[in-house]
């Protein structure tokens, strides 16, 4: 065999080693796929506008999201089996208590909020209300007031709360059902946010939502002091004070909640169907100048850096959270 050929040769063999090579070593292609998450109504705005940034920035990733009570969502994922690759709630607890450890391994508190009265320009007595006479504008015949059902979402058991610490407060006793008393069961809606569309067509004149919702859809609000608001971890003491009955995790049963500031919480499923880009929507939505800062600029206080409660929780977290997330009480 002449030089020419044998070198020829040589190549032909090199080259196939390459290609044989790369073969062998696994692509880090970026996410793809349909990406199904599920998150508290509250969050609808932000989460939409983190949806475009993120797939912006991964073209290949389909997020499907779906928004919801946060109680009644976990219910999907725990009694209906539907798949879900996040879940993010209005309340850390109820992702503690109702997915970990048999739906999920870790829950990160990312956000806080407080629980404020809403109203529009065209409600009766918008011009008079304020963080002084509330309570006594609730009581009146003709105001149609409302919020949503505390077994189905957190905003509802949270307005309660906010009622009985209102009464504890002034020390006025009766007032929780005073109020209560002018508050038809119609008035009770699924989720918080369907509320706004009732404040919005005039068919209501008060509702409770969190102060985010409030600032997103240019709402007026009255804010409570930090006793009432639950937006005060400081007073989670006084807080603990109000509590709430709700269904529980099996039909016919039932658990009572004591009230805490608020603070919302997000994981991954263990069954998630797509976590490569569940970890990366997760890092996305986790880091300080992604869609923390989205949730700031919409009226809703970031935890920052994000915190899980036990250092066995950090442990398990995916590989690319860990150093956007703390270890915190």
């Amino acid at each position: 065999m002449n030089e020419f050929a044998s070198t020829c040769l040589f190549r032909i063999f090199l080259l196939s080693a390459v290609v044989v090579l790369c073969a062998a070593i696994p692509a880090s292609a970026e996410p793809s796929g349909k990406l199904v998450v599920f998150h508290a109504g509250s969050l609808a705005v932000p989460f939409a506008d983190m949806e475009k940034a993120f797939e912006a920035r991964y073209p290949n990733v389909d997020v499907q999201r779906e928004s919801g009570g946060s109680t009644k969502l976990a219910r999907m994922i725990t009694e209906l089996g539907k798949p879900a690759d996040i879940m993010a709630s209005a309340d850390y607890l109820v992702i503690d208590k109702m997915l970990v450890p048999g739906f999920a391994a870790w829950n990160a508190r990312f956000a806080t909020n407080q629980i404020v009265l809403c109203y529009t320009a065209q409600s009766r007595y918008a011009s008079e209300i304020s963080d002084k006479n509330w309570t006594e504008i609730l009581q009146r015949p003709d105001v149609v007031w409302g919020h949503s059902d505390p077994n189905l979402d957190p905003c509802g058991y949270r307005s309660l709360m906010t009622l009985q610490l209102a009464e504890k407060f002034s020390g006025q006793t009766g007032l929780y059902d005073k109020m209560l008393a002018n508050r038809p069961e119609k008035n009770v809606r699924p989720k918080s946010v369907e509320l706004i569309s009732m404040l919005e067509s005039g068919n209501m004149d008060y509702a409770f939502e969190y102060m985010s919702v409030a600032v997103q859809h240019g709402l007026k609000y009255v804010a409570f002091d930090d006793h009432i608001n639950l937006g005060n971890y400081a007073m989670d003491p006084f807080y603990e004070t109000a509590v709430v009955k709700v269904t529980g995790k099996e039909p016919g049963t039932f658990m009572e909640l004591k009230g805490s500031s608020i603070t919302y919480g997000v994981t991954m499923l263990k069954n998630a169907s797509n976590p490569e880009a569940a970890e990366a929507f997760l890092a996305y939505l986790l880091d300080p100048e992604g869609g923390l800062k989205i949730l700031k600029e919409q009226g809703q206080p970031p935890i920052v850096p994000a915190s899980v409660a036990t250092q066995a929780m950090h442990d398990v977290l995916p590989q690319g959270l860990k150093a956007l997330v703390k270890v915190a009480e």
